[in-house]
């Protein structure tokens, strides 16, 4: 078992958890699930996942795992890249049932994953931890198992990163909380103004550190340098040059998609005219 292990894990899985959460029995206190995505040299990114009906009593667990493969070979035909990967639960502990759905998890998948989350929200935070289950005993004796802290970090396609952005804007909106989608132009606008200001902040740290009033961070500067690297080196007219000429370019396409459309409603039209 490698305790080096990173977990990755995108915000549709939060909110589908949050979701599940939400939509429990009244005399459920936790709920649980089937985590899916990738699993590639030691890091574990989960993209997708669904609830797993279950009922806990004090010396046994229920759960409906016939569905739970239902539900899974339904989602391979949707995408099949997607495999089991671990579980989750909600709550802020591992409690003593477990292992015993560990142990099921443990036969559907190699080194599976538990996550679980703080949907009580203690300290005005969801807390997300992810756990494995390390063997534990003397060789011949009776083995145990016990769970292992791993790292677990958020990340997002770009498409999320839009959605998360767009949600953000619900918590300064009001009793409504609702905010309508922006268009493409606005969106590169407003995306460009904070690129602006964070290129602003960045230019004022390196200012005070030359000035020596601020202290330098090597972090920090590795990551300017390898940021400065990734950009061409060129003069600002060729940049301005080459620039100008993909900006004509993306417009005559779109003039050209426009036109096609155009020409497609006429034709419909002219056609149904005929026909009449």
């Amino acid at each position: 078992m490698a305790l080096n292990l990173v977990v990755k894990v995108h915000p549709v899985v939060l909110f589908q958890i949050v979701d599940a959460y939400e939509r429990r029995n009244a005399d459920s206190h936790r709920v649980i699930g089937t985590l899916l995505g990738t699993s590639d040299k030691g890091v574990v990114e989960v993209t997708n996942c669904f609830c797993v009906p279950h009922k806990e009593h004090a010396d046994q667990v229920e759960a409906e795992l016939n569905y739970a493969m239902d539900v899974y070979e339904l989602n391979r035909r949707v995408n099949a890249s997607e495999n089991i990967v671990g579980w989750w639960a909600t709550g802020n502990e591992v409690t003593n049932h477990s292992s015993v759905i560990h142990e099921y998890y443990s036969r559907e998948c190699r080194e599976p994953v538990h996550l679980t989350v703080d949907t009580s929200l203690a300290g005005a935070r969801m807390g997300l931890r992810g756990y494995v289950c390390v063997s534990l005993g003397v060789p011949r004796g009776k083995q145990g198992c016990m769970f292992t802290p791993v790292d677990v970090a958020l990340t997002c396609y770009d498409p999320e990163v839009v959605g998360l952005q767009l949600c953000a804007k619900t918590v300064s909106a009001g009793r409504s909380r609702t905010v309508q989608p922006m268009r493409d132009l606005a969106q590169v606008a407003e995306a460009a103004g904070k690129l602006s200001s964070l290129l602003d902040q960045v230019v004022q740290y390196v200012e005070d550190v030359v000035s020596e009033r601020a202290a330098a961070d090597k972090a920090v500067g590795r990551q300017l340098l390898e940021l400065i690297n990734s950009v061409p080196n060129m003069a600002a007219d060729t940049f301005a040059d080459a620039f100008a000429s993909s900006v004509k370019d993306s417009l005559m396409v779109v003039t050209l998609a426009q036109l096609i459309k155009t020409q497609l409603q006429l034709n419909e039209k002219l056609t149904l005219l005929t026909s009449q």
